[in-house]
């Protein structure tokens, strides 16, 4: 634990860590008094003699009812909060603090305008984000923001602890550097779409997990909608194991099953529906991420192809006709054709489960673009 003592008539700083109490010399809570020159009125026998002053932002200003101007000082809490956000550089790990503590840290350091430095801000949000995860921020939407994409780039690097992450008509392309930070093992939503993405991007992008087995492993919602993409696209995809939804936004829903294990549904998913995009997170205002939606109209008449997972109850029997899938849609555990124990067991041995990994082993083998990948890693 750490305490910190100001004595402004020497000033010194002592601190106390792990037990042992030291003096630091080389941290200064308050700057210069800047002394006026000899010849100057001001002078006088009460002048301060110590070249450091009390700093404002340790009172509380307020006025009385007569209108005179009172002050109190803060609590040493507030003062100490104070003093770490000054020296935040300085700070080499905030694990372990209570989360209680860390939110008012947060808060403190914003008021600082700790976040607007350019030098310290990457190093102040890592120091957070290491700590508290989630809570610094869980859930981040850049949709048509590719502006400020490029420009907190560096900052948003840093959050590795995303659940959500929306990143719609950000023009990423296929060689963006950020496929290389998408690792994120708590991810489970990702919105590309929008993006100019081809095939070579899909395989950026899944290289981590498919070669490393890190990252993404935990991803069920992907939309790769509004993107050039082909059936090989698909194969990529096959290391998610988690998958259940997917905006692919063009056809194949055939190749979507024999790869994927996912069915076309009828009406689109509300899971793909934009309108609850938001960034949720202590560094909400930091990053001042509010989403443009001005693009939205231009997607309104584009063909939705929306597929997800069938639950355990919803098992595929046979080809999928228009009403075996409306039948899946219904989510209708009843729904079933009229056969034989034997014929029923057939289909239920071939159509009930998924692909399974043996039928997905062809994607696993590392092709020359991968193996450049997994080099640059």
């Amino acid at each position: 634990s750490y305490y910190y003592c100001n004595c402004e008539i020497h000033s010194a700083i002592y601190v106390r860590e792990r037990g042992s109490l030291r003096r630091v010399s080389d941290i200064i809570l308050a700057q210069p008094k800047t002394t006026p020159p000899p010849s100057s009125s001001s002078s006088s026998s009460c002048r301060r003699t110590n070249p450091f002053v009390l700093r404002k932002e340790h009172f509380i200003f307020t006025y009385n009812d007569e209108g005179s101007l009172r002050y109190t000082t803060k609590s040493l809490f507030d003062i100490t909060l104070l003093f770490v956000t000054d020296n935040i550089q300085h700070v080499d790990s905030l694990v372990g603090f209570p989360e209680q503590i860390g939110d008012r840290l947060f808060v403190a350091a914003e008021e600082n305008r700790v976040f607007l430095n350019p030098d310290i801000s990457q190093k102040a949000l890592k120091l957070f984000s290491d700590a508290y995860g989630d809570l610094v921020l869980g859930s981040l939407c850049l949709r048509n923001r590719f502006p400020l994409l490029h420009e907190r780039l560096t900052e948003i690097k840093t959050f590795h602890s995303l659940k959500s992450l929306d990143l719609f008509g950000c023009r990423l392309g296929d060689d963006h550097e950020l496929f290389h930070h998408l690792t994120s093992a708590s991810l489970t939503r990702l919105f590309i779409g929008g993006n100019h993405l081809s095939d070579v991007g899909l395989q950026r992008l899944t290289a981590p997990i498919r070669m490393m087995q890190k990252g993404l492993d935990s991803l069920e919602l992907l939309d790769v909608s509004c993107n050039p993409l082909s059936e090989m696209a698909l194969r990529y995809l096959t290391c998610l194991p988690k998958l259940v939804k997917l905006d692919l936004g063009t056809g194949l829903k055939t190749t979507v099953w024999n790869l994927l294990g996912l069915i076309h549904s009828e009406k689109p998913l509300n899971t793909f529906d934009h309108s609850g995009c938001k960034t949720e997170g202590w560094a909400e205002q930091v990053l001042n991420a509010a989403p443009l939606i001005s693009e939205d109209g231009k997607q309104t008449n584009m063909e939705k192809l929306h597929f997800y997972k069938p639950t355990g109850n919803n098992h595929l029997c046979g080809k999928m006709d228009p009403s075996t899938t409306k039948c899946l849609q219904a989510r209708n555990p009843t729904c079933n054709v009229a056969k034989t124990k034997r014929e029923s067991s057939k289909c239920d041995a071939s159509h009930q489960s998924p692909p399974t990994k043996t039928k997905r082993s062809s994607s696993l083998v590392l092709t020359a673009e991968d193996t450049e990948l997994l080099n640059s890693y």
